[in-house]
């Protein structure tokens, strides 16, 4: 009997220890996308889209942004500036096809008249994880980590908007904690002509090489991510609903 104990005993530990490890794996997993922000990289094009305000409160404005391919990373990049940052949101291939998930649930919906004016519904279709860098001023800290962005959809004007909600993230900057950086959370309103633009964008990258991710992730204080295009007329497009 005592054998038998002991003999369970050893068991449960082992799986103890065998789920221990198989949680830290899932998670080094997790932290694994970063982009080298000097890694090569290609313009793939450009995309419209509307940003909320700051405090959500007041019209969307409509911007054209930029789009950037690192291959090295398989990553795509919605290069953009918003209230005085210059932002890097990069989109592994996992969150890339979740975006054209998403976008198929959210055109059925809208076809169905399912949309609910009074639901909040900003990650109905589901979240994913991106990589953001952000900076103001190229003599100031260039912020960097993973975050996490949320797909659905928001009304605005009595129209609906197709959104990517971008998560704040924190970064803690390891030779100095008061110079840490957080980024604030901000809102992306598209049509679906618009998320259809990027939707192709993003299908144009659904084949691509395995991501290869390098320990030196490029970051100094001499590289500065320039401005994206000037702002469009502020002739905001809708959906009729």
């Amino acid at each position: 009997m005592k054998i038998f104990k002991r003999f369970v005993f050893i068991l449960s530990l082992c799986l103890i220890i065998g789920a221990c490890k198989t949680t830290t794996k899932a998670r080094v997993q997790e932290q694994e996308f970063k982009v080298n922000i000097k890694s090569s990289n290609t313009a793939v094009g450009s995309i419209e889209l509307q940003f909320g305000t700051l405090l959500g409160i007041g019209k969307i404005n409509k911007r054209n942004i930029d789009v950037l391919y690192y291959p090295k990373e398989d990553a795509v990049c919605l290069k953009y500036n918003y209230e005085f940052y210059n932002y890097y949101q990069f989109w592994d291939k996992k969150g890339r096809l979740a975006f054209l998930e998403a976008l198929q649930k959210y055109n059925e919906d809208y076809e169905a008249r399912k949309l609910d004016r009074k639901e909040k519904a900003q990650k109905k279709y589901g979240t994913v994880r991106g990589y953001l860098v952000w900076q103001q001023l190229a003599i100031t800290i260039q912020a960097h980590n993973n975050n996490y962005i949320d797909l659905g959809y928001s009304f605005k004007n009595n129209s609906p908007y197709f959104t990517i909600f971008q998560r704040e993230t924190e970064y803690n900057n390891p030779n100095d904690r008061d110079n840490s950086r957080v980024s604030p959370n901000i809102s992306m309103y598209f049509t679906r002509a618009q998320a259809a633009n990027l939707a192709e964008i993003f299908e144009q990258y659904k084949d691509t090489p395995e991501a290869n991710y390098s320990d030196d992730d490029g970051y100094d204080q001499d590289y500065y991510i320039e401005s994206d295009k000037p702002p469009a007329k502020d002739n905001i497009p809708k959906d009729a609903y």
